[in-house]
């Protein structure tokens, strides 16, 4: 069962703190797994290249690009928790607002911005791509934090 599952089930049983609970906890478990995950990736990040080429250059970049896709994971794993919880208080249209949002007037032009003006590449790409993550993290939180669960069960 998923987070935003545990959290519409728990608000439509009338248990406004087992609804916030389930939020802490898949929360917890998201950042738990985002961490590690992102250690592994730093952590062999050296090594990985060779799974797709003995090259060199390809080795290299692939190690320094690891540090930015274990990050743009880390992220994602909080981002889609949040999400979720979201749409388990049935926000769907705050949801979908956010995320259009966040790519169309941040994630992209950002991109854009870093990877062909600043030419960054492809770690702009990526970067970019994490500030649209970012940004809906930090409103899904503000969202979450700020609910009054006792009025979502009403």
């Amino acid at each position: 069962m998923n987070g935003s599952t545990r959290i519409s089930n728990e608000l439509g049983a009338e248990k406004p703190q087992a609804a916030r609970l389930a939020l802490h906890v898949v929360l917890v478990m998201a950042l738990t797994e985002g961490v590690v995950l992102w250690l592994v990736l730093v952590l062999i990040r050296n090594v990985w290249g060779y799974a797709y080429s003995n090259e060199a250059e390809v080795v290299t970049y692939v190690a320094t690009m690891m540090p930015i896709l274990a990050t743009s994971d880390l992220i994602d794993s909080l981002q889609s928790v949040l999400s979720g919880a979201v749409r388990g208080c049935g926000w769907q249209k705050i949801r979908a607002c956010i995320n259009l949002r966040s790519y169309y007037l941040v994630g992209i032009p950002v991109s854009i911005l870093l990877a062909f003006v600043a030419h960054v590449g492809g770690k702009g790409l990526w970067k970019g791509i994490i500030c649209a993550l970012l940004v809906q993290v930090v409103c899904f939180s503000i969202i979450m934090f700020r609910t009054n669960w006792e009025l979502q069960v009403r």
